[in-house]
């Protein structure tokens, strides 16, 4: 039984059902909100229940937009032969914050993870093939995270490529800017030395 008024407790449940939001951040958020003004929590549920209103896929790199295509693939500045793959939009976000990408992208939408149910099939890598098919580019860059299902991703989409000859390249792995050896693990410095570039 729950001490919460009941439509306290309801926005406790769903606030918890956000990913990385427990039960204790849950309540502190629900308590946060609940002593707000009303024109806060109208601009809130507002801005919420709005949030996909026309929103759609880009018709060439997949990526969420609310223009089709999307504003980097329309961007005459941006090289359309480097296409780099990433799997969600916040990585997109990631990489165009650093201001050296000057390419164009793929949003795959996911990760191939047979845990969870997700093949191939249900991620962007058919409009992939097609697009490359279409406008061969002269390079692809794999900027897939380095996890177990980021690795078997880029090792399909290895094999999905290998026949349209276009050269593949991955973002280096390694340590993060600021980061001390002796705080890294083996695989990570490893990795480091193996990505090395000339000084």
């Amino acid at each position: 039984m729950s001490l919460l008024p009941e439509n306290i407790q309801r926005l406790v449940e769903a606030l918890n059902r956000l990913p990385g939001i427990g039960p204790k951040t849950a309540e502190r958020l629900a308590f946060y909100l609940l002593r707000k003004p009303e024109q806060d929590l109208a601009v809130l549920s507002d801005a919420i229940l709005h949030l996909k209103d026309g929103l759609g896929y880009c018709s060439i790199c997949c990526n969420l937009s609310a223009k089709n295509p999307c504003e980097l693939c329309s961007n005459p500045e941006r090289d359309r032969f480097v296409i780099c793959i990433v799997e969600e939009l916040l990585d997109l976000i990631a990489i165009e914050k650093t201001n050296e990408y000057k390419g164009v992208y793929h949003v795959l939408h996911g990760v191939i993870s047979p845990m969870d149910g997700v093949g191939p099939d249900d991620l962007k890598i058919a409009e992939l093939v097609e697009r490359i098919k279409k406008i061969p580019p002269k390079e692809i860059i794999f900027a897939l995270n380095h996890s177990i299902e980021g690795e078997a991703t880029a090792a399909y989409l290895m094999r999905a490529l290998k026949p349209l000859e276009c050269r593949v390249t991955r973002i280096a792995r390694g340590l993060p800017v600021g980061g001390n050896l002796e705080y890294a693990d083996s695989q990570t410095i490893r990795r480091a030395l193996e990505g090395r570039q000339e000084y």
